[in-house]
């Protein structure tokens, strides 16, 4: 991608934010840490670890290695379902707390997404520093969780940047039985998006803005299947004419995703290759006309 078409997309991007027609989609990659010749700072101590990481401190834990020693110990899928039969679910969503929440912070970048015009938010991390960060910004958050149960949906109505509504589509650790995180889980999950009605378990006022709005992937890939399964689920039957962009900031794209969703005349998905920490700041100063200070 040029320099003109990068500004270009920024621009784009930029005005869907502030007339608060733009999801923001984060996932665990919005932690990562700044490069060396960055000028922000977010301590080791302060960042959740990203699905990679997690995954290989629970393989050690549970002896993964061992166990299976021709296995990706960086399948956190795998090994948490590994490290849940070896201890119990308890033990499971105990160290993923100590791994992603307890002492840790919301970034220079988080803090800087908190302050912009997003009314809609979804997210697969189970911390709660994007809630902490809006929290800190006087904005007050709705937090609607995902549920594995077949229980009623809660609906929260108009979303504002005041107000904005956060889903949790991968569960939050604030209720343990929420997390989708082992293999079992992801299978629990696909059977409860094809629940429907009051059951459903996507928000009637989610689903309706993720066909109508831009949605702006930061820090996630494309790679998870069961964001694409939703994605197509939900566009299927919409008019391409009608269907608003997607953009993801990832700086090494899947190849593979990269030709299915990212090439074509009817690409589904723009990719700007940047980094987090050189993507927010560029937004931050399209939409609020200032430089994000380190």
């Amino acid at each position: 991608m040029t320099t003109v078409d990068e500004q270009r997309v920024v621009g784009r991007i930029a005005k869907a934010v502030m007339r608060e027609r733009c999801i923001l989609f984060l996932g665990a990659g919005v932690h990562a840490p700044p490069p060396k010749e960055s000028p922000f700072c977010y301590p080791e101590p302060q960042r959740p670890p990203i699905g990679s990481t997690l995954s290989r401190q629970l393989a050690e834990l549970c002896g993964f290695g061992e166990r299976f020693p021709t296995e990706n110990a960086g399948n956190l899928q795998r090994v948490a379902l590994a490290y849940e039969l070896s201890t119990s679910r308890g033990e499971l969503v105990d160290e993923i707390e100590d791994a992603v929440d307890r002492g840790r912070a919301p970034s220079p970048a988080l803090r800087a997404l908190a302050k912009l015009p997003f009314s809609l938010v979804i997210t697969t991390n189970y911390d709660q520093l994007f809630e902490q960060a809006l929290r800190a910004e006087g904005k007050q958050p709705r937090v609607s969780v995902y549920n594995p149960e077949a229980v009623e949906t809660r609906e929260h109505l108009d979303p504002t940047s005041a107000s904005p509504i956060i889903y949790k589509l991968h569960g939050d650790i604030g209720k343990r039985s929420s997390l989708v995180i082992t293999d079992e889980d992801y299978i629990q999950f696909v059977l409860r998006m094809a629940d429907k009605g009051q059951y459903d378990p996507i928000p009637l006022s989610l689903k309706a803005p993720l066909t109508t709005w831009s949605t702006l992937f930061v820090g996630y890939s494309l790679v998870d299947y069961n964001l694409r399964l939703l994605l197509k689920t939900l566009r299927s039957k919409v008019d391409a004419a009608d269907l608003k962009p997607m953009f993801s900031v990832d700086r090494r794209p899947d190849p593979l995703i990269l030709d299915v969703w990212g090439s074509g005349q009817h690409r589904r998905v723009e990719f700007i290759a940047e980094d987090v920490w050189s993507f927010v700041p560029r937004l931050y100063r399209q939409v609020l006309g200032e430089e994000l200070a380190p």
